[in-house]
């Protein structure tokens, strides 16, 4: 993993926006409708180089896909693995949502909601397709050839976020439910290292999750609960070494008033005992922005780094880059300037088609992240 050692590195999360074309597709074949694998792999083809030459002249050292080929950041997985079906459950709401019944009713009605078919673990787990995999990493190494960028991360979901977000029918327990996904999700973590990338393990089952799943929990339930899930990610992750992974967790990339969030400081001791060597995590929307004085306190444990999101992922204000300085600056005073690496709060295309952040916004919003990169790197390289 490239770290920043003569200048502030920057990145994010991983979820872009996808554009129409592929928002189209990935929907048709979410239903299940009859559709043109040729054509598919073309729009697949075409919009990963585009996404990747994006990043790369917004000024973005580590870039991902994209996630073009996903509908969504989890329920990917339905099309890769055995075991899940399309089911009715009804989806949770965020807790917080909950309370401002008017405020979430009517996000649902400006479309603030996803409309993807929800994945039911309905029999047993295994991989089941390995060719979606490897058109990704395919088209992501094709792409990159064309641009010159420092380093390369592929997301994927963990097992953890998966048995939270995705209702089991068939396991027995949590427990075997997520022994299942571990063994299941190991192969694509190590094949997007084989590849040549960072995999990128995406996390919010360890903060969102709190106010989803275990909405009615006690946080120690909340907290046993993860730290099994990062029990689970360590196995799945047995044959990839640290510095080749990150993780990202967050408490959900919606404009709420997330009021119940889990603090960061709580989860920290869980959270840090996760494999990856770099833990994304959220610093900039207005209920986590004041975490970054935790570091005051909290020891980041030699052998990791951290990339705070200093872009929040929900609103159209575009960063001014003093203050992503200002904001990157912060956290290199406390663990050092060559382990942080300049992040996003969360994704722009968490789900295919939804995103608060107008893509060519989120361009004009990774301009202001590499401005204020190179802000913060003369000031503390000189």
């Amino acid at each position: 993993m490239k770290l920043s050692t003569e200048r502030i590195l920057t990145t994010h999360v991983g979820s872009l926006p996808r554009p129409q074309d592929v928002v189209d597709q990935l929907f048709a074949q979410d239903r299940g409708d009859a559709m043109d694998a040729a054509i598919f792999d073309a729009i697949m083809h075409r919009a990963v180089a585009d996404v990747v030459r994006q990043q790369a002249e917004s000024g973005i050292d580590i870039v991902s896909d994209g996630e073009m080929s996903k509908i969504s950041y989890a329920t990917y997985i339905r099309h890769r693995l055995t075991g899940f079906a399309p089911g009715q459950v009804p989806r949770a709401t965020p807790r917080d949502l909950d309370e401002f019944p008017e405020y979430r009713d009517r996000l649902a009605q400006e479309g603030g909601t996803p409309k993807y078919l929800r994945p039911v673990c309905k029999g047993a787990i295994t991989v089941k397709d390995n060719a979606p995999l490897e058109r990704d990493l395919g088209n992501f190494r094709e792409a990159l050839q064309a641009v010159n960028v420092t380093e390369a991360f592929m997301s994927a979901a963990s097992p953890g976020v998966i048995a939270v977000f995705q209702p089991n029918e068939f396991y027995p327990t949590h427990a075997a439910y997520l022994d299942a996904l571990a063994n299941a999700m190991k192969s694509e973590y190590e094949a997007i290292v084989r590849a040549g990338f960072v995999v990128q393990i995406d996390c919010p089952d360890l903060a969102m999750g709190r106010h989803i799943k275990f909405r009615d929990a006690s946080d120690d339930e909340f907290l046993r609960n993860a730290a099994m899930q990062v029990e689970a990610l360590n196995y799945a992750l047995s044959n990839v070494p640290a510095d080749r992974a990150r993780m990202h967790v967050c408490w959900g990339n919606y404009s709420g008033p997330h009021t119940h969030d889990i603090p960061l400081k709580q989860i920290l001791p869980i959270v840090l005992k996760a494999k990856p060597m770099a833990l994304l995590v959220e610093a900039s929307n207005p209920r986590h922005a004041h975490e970054w004085q935790i570091w005051r306190d909290v020891k980041l444990p030699d052998d990791k780094v951290i990339v705070p999101g200093v872009l929040d992922s929900t609103s159209n204000f575009v960063e001014h880059p003093e203050l992503v300085a200002e904001r990157i600056m912060n956290f290199a005073n406390l663990v050092g300037r060559e382990r942080v690496i300049a992040g996003t709060d969360c994704g722009f295309g968490t789900f295919a088609g939804f995103g608060a952040v107008h893509p060519s916004i989120t361009w004009a919003k990774f301009r202001a992240l590499s401005e204020g990169a190179a802000i913060a790197s003369q000031k503390l390289w000189g």
